[in-house]
């Protein structure tokens, strides 16, 4: 394993403020000072520390939480708003991934395995998040057709989405859309593309997950068996 990503995956820092200590002479592998990059070690032989610490890989956490509307999907905030991680009482150190809205609630994941987030996020894997959207008006089967097919927005055209009405109330609709790409709002810039604006958004399902039995706010963490289907699921893509 790469040193830098080793110190990363430890909690020590991220992978880039790790190449600085590295080339700064701030590590030392096995007593000896380390500044080329990349340097490889073993991790269950190799002895790294850091300011007379030793630096060990910590148990990796997957965790999923029902998001609240009111957080931002960060570990932290500029403007002092309250963030999802101040939702889960662990002392480690992790980061959501991807993102949802502030106004947006359900399915989020959190961990502190970058290996593990990426396989979520990167495009090329197309891992499917399914959300219950409620819009205001009444969507027509048109619509329907034209969302599913792809609908062209400021940064290009949607990839195909699958989507079904659930119910339709006087004034708005309630419908499930399931899609993989992860354009920033792209839910609600598809159906405002057709003057249905957002009223409430919730992401109900993330790949094999899904948010039944996991009230607004609460969370628990993913079983072995969950992470590795969601693991699975991501590689199916690339063979």
């Amino acid at each position: 394993m790469r040193l830098a990503k080793y110190l990363a995956n430890a909690g020590l820092c991220s992978r880039r403020n790790a190449e600085l200590l590295i080339t700064g002479g701030k590590i030392k592998v096995n007593g000896q000072v380390v500044r080329e990059l990349p340097t490889t070690i073993k991790p269950d032989i190799d002895i790294v520390n850091y300011e007379g610490k030793i630096i060990r890989l910590k148990e990796k956490i997957y965790i999923m939480l029902n998001k609240p509307a009111g957080y931002i999907s960060s570990v932290s905030d500029s403007k002092g708003r309250p963030t999802v991680v101040e939702l889960v009482d662990i002392d480690e150190r992790i980061y959501p991934v991807g993102r949802l809205d502030l106004d947006t609630e359900g399915l989020l994941l959190l961990t502190n395995d970058g290996d593990f987030s990426n396989l979520m996020l990167h495009p090329r894997y197309e891992i499917a998040k399914t959300y219950e959207v409620l819009v205001k008006g009444l969507v027509t089967d048109n619509e329907i057709r034209r969302l599913s097919d792809g609908i062209l927005l400021e940064d290009g055209l949607t990839a195909p989405a699958k989507i079904n009405i659930i119910k339709k109330y006087k004034t708005e609709t309630l419908l499930n859309i399931e899609i993989h790409e992860g354009r920033k709002r792209q839910v609600k810039r598809m159906f405002l593309a057709l003057n249905h604006p957002v009223i409430k958004l919730t992401r109900v399902r993330f790949g094999s997950l899904n948010i039944k039995g996991l009230k607004v706010g609460e969370y628990r963490d993913l079983t072995e068996g969950e992470v590795k289907r969601l693991i699975n699921l991501a590689q199916l893509k690339t063979e």
